[in-house]
């Protein structure tokens, strides 16, 4: 069965020990399903346990069980996960519904404690929970590795067409160079025909002639030797030209980098080291109040004050709830210290251990960003490092080559001048071997083996123009391959470039669409707009942007301006929050992935409007599950199916 078909099906819960829950079955069919009751039945614990079905941690097992069990059945499939208390910790096990339940707790799982829904309440870095399930440095990793990639096939592409338009230049000279082969082998021709008609002239001397003509092919066999080491020489002191222009080049670029790129390498490698660990204390603390947070919630809720049941009120006799809550229902026995105290009191205190959550996670926020700023600090100095050691190998090397070359020259210039010596001794035994009667003939072997030799020269350039042509043909070739690769290159660099603008441009737009369409709806009084703005800081070097957040407000004779959210009432906040999740939730197609979004602790908001809300939400998820008050669950559609019981 497809994702999409599930979808459509009624999903059963199983749940065990979670929260305040002993056991419980639950059905939740596709569309609204309302989970309507008191305080302290139960509604935020099945919310969480469903998160825990999802994949998520943030579930607390019930105070007195050791174990417990979440189990979710959606069409053909089911999905179970235990709990088990381990010292201080829960161990969690089984298959989830998702793999990666982080961005559903950011965006789709909006209890009251959601980061994203608190927030845009609280006006916090907005931009910050956007991307955070976005691997930013991933994506800039990818981006340097395209770059490179098309720089290495422009620098190819360059050098072809620096090649393709020697071209014709080099069919020119091939041109000539056949044409000339061909003129000397026609004098050639010529010249031999000359000589056999000379030779039958002759009838003595065969054996000076013999000896002459042994000697005329040593000297035209050195001669060439000869010529063969001139273009050797010639193409190593090119190659030494060559190289001592790459190596100018490199030391150019040498000196444009700093000596020692990694100076402070120790002092930034112990400052990363320190906001690692500022990170991880900050994590560890905001887990533990998280935790805390919850635990006391979940108490609060499900009145489970078991705990306390030793000796003081316990050994008086009446129920373990008239003993904790006494003859006042605003009165409960603290579960920490055991003293009698008005309910208010504690969720004052949970308030204000989650306004010291929210700055720790604000600190936190800063922490990454000076993190994050001093990693990319340590990548390019290692990488100027490693650029400065890279260019220093390649001198190096240079200078090895060019002794090595120098080297080869010398060899072949002692050559040359040994062969030019043992010419010249050709020529005089040649010409000791000349006499009157061969003179004419003579004359004629010594030009056909200038021929011989010219010819041999031409063949030998016209074979390496040809491979040249050859080798540049076979390139310009794969030119066309090669631009179909870097097109490809420059459409992932423009996808890759533009994901993360492209990311908070929709959310910004979901965000303003889908506020000023509530507002609307819900016709909060005087408060003509909020919207958030994009805002691109620094330059284009570090570009960063973050999000604004701006209410704009009417008098009471129209005139406009503009408030902070700290104005706002709180029922206006909590709409603000829930609509940036949903922003979150569909930029982020969580819609396509996440069956259910969730809802609680919307008291803040009148019932009139909460029904409104509930209605708008439930056309973007496919299983929309509501925690509410009975009061407040009188004013929404009758069709919505109603859990009152857990």
């Amino acid at each position: 069965m497809s994702i999409s078909e599930q979808w459509k099906e009624t999903a059963h819960f199983s749940v065990e020990n979670i929260g305040g829950i002993d056991q419980t079955e639950v059905d939740i069919p596709p569309g609204v399903t309302v989970l309507t009751g008191k305080n302290a039945t139960n509604r935020t614990s099945f919310l969480r346990s469903i998160m825990c079905a999802m994949g998520s941690d943030r579930v607390a097992l019930k105070g007195d069980a050791d174990q417990g069990r979440v189990e979710l059945t959606l069409g053909d499939t089911t999905y179970e996960r235990t709990l088990e208390r381990v010292g201080d910790s829960i161990q969690f096990e089984g298959d989830a519904y998702l793999d990666d339940p982080e961005v559903a707790g950011l965006f789709a799982f909006l209890l009251e404690t959601n980061d994203a829904r608190q927030a845009a309440a609280r006006d916090a870095q907005l931009r910050d929970v956007i991307m955070r399930p976005v691997d930013v440095e991933a994506i800039r990793s990818e981006i340097r590795r395209l770059e490179d990639e098309k720089g290495d096939i422009n620098d190819e592409l360059a050098r072809i067409e620096s090649e393709k338009r020697e071209l014709p230049g080099l069919e020119r000279r091939r041109t000539t160079l056949r044409e000339k082969i061909e003129d000397k082998r026609e004098e050639l021709a010529d010249l031999e025909d000359e000589i056999d008609d000379s030779s039958r002239d002759v009838e003595q001397g065969r054996k000076e002639q013999a000896e002459l003509e042994d000697k005329l092919q040593e000297l035209r066999d050195t001669r060439s030797e000869l010529e063969s080491v001139r273009r050797k020489i010639e193409r190593q002191e090119d190659s030494v030209t060559s190289l001592k222009s790459e190596r100018s080049e490199l030391e150019e670029d040498l000196a444009e980098l700093p000596e020692t790129p990694m100076g402070d390498h120790r002092d930034l490698e112990a400052e990363i080291d320190r906001l690692r660990s500022t990170r991880q204390d900050l994590n560890s603390e905001i887990n533990e109040l998280r935790s805390l947070i919850q635990y006391n919630e979940e108490r609060l809720e499900a009145e489970d004050y078991e705990l306390l049941q030793d000796g003081g009120a316990a050994a008086e006799g009446g129920s373990v709830t008239d003993q904790l809550v006494g003859e006042d229902d605003e009165t409960v026995v603290c579960w920490t210290c055991g003293s009698s105290v008005d309910r208010e009191q504690i969720e004052s205190t949970i308030d204000r251990l989650k306004d010291l959550r929210n700055k720790k996670v604000e600190r936190l926020n800063e922490v990454k960003s000076d993190l994050e700023a001093r990693k990319e600090e340590q990548r390019e100095a290692n990488q100027k490092q490693r650029r400065r050691t890279e260019i220093e190998r390649k001198i190096d090397d240079i200078d090895e080559e060019l002794d090595r070359r120098n080297e080869q020259i010398g060899a072949l210039k002692e050559q040359r001048e040994s062969l030019t010596k043992e010419v010249e001794a050709l020529e005089s035994e040649v010409e000791s071997l000349e006499s009157a009667d061969f003179d004419e003939i003579l004359s004629l072997h010594k030009e056909a083996n200038q021929l011989e030799f010219e010819i041999d020269s031409l063949e030998s350039d016209l074979e390496e123009i040809t491979d040249e042509i050859e080798s540049i043909e076979a390139d310009v070739e794969r030119a066309d391959d090669l631009r179909e690769q870097r097109a490809e290159l420059v459409d992932q660099l423009t996808d890759q470039r533009t994901k993360i603008d492209q990311i908070e441009a929709e959310a910004v737009e979901s965000f303003n669409e889908h506020m000023e369409s509530i507002l609307d709806i819900l016709a909060y009084e005087n408060i003509e707009r909020i919207w958030i703005e994009r805002i691109e800081e620094g330059d284009a070097s570090g570009a960063q942007t973050r999000f604004e957040l701006h209410i704009v407000r009417t008098t009471d004779n129209g005139a406009a301006y503009e408030d902070t959210i700290d104005h706002l009432s709180e029922s206006e906040r909590e709409v603000t929050g829930l609509i940036f999740a949903l922003a979150g939730y569909l930029v982020h197609d969580l819609h396509e992935t996440v069956p259910f979004m969730l809802l609680d602790s919307l008291e803040a908001i009148d019932s009139d409007r909460i029904a409104a809300l509930v209605e708008y939400f439930a056309d973007y998820a496919d299983y929309l599950v509501v925690a509410l008050l009975p009061e407040d669950a009188q004013a929404l559609d009758d069709d919505f199916t109603r859990v009152t019981s857990i």
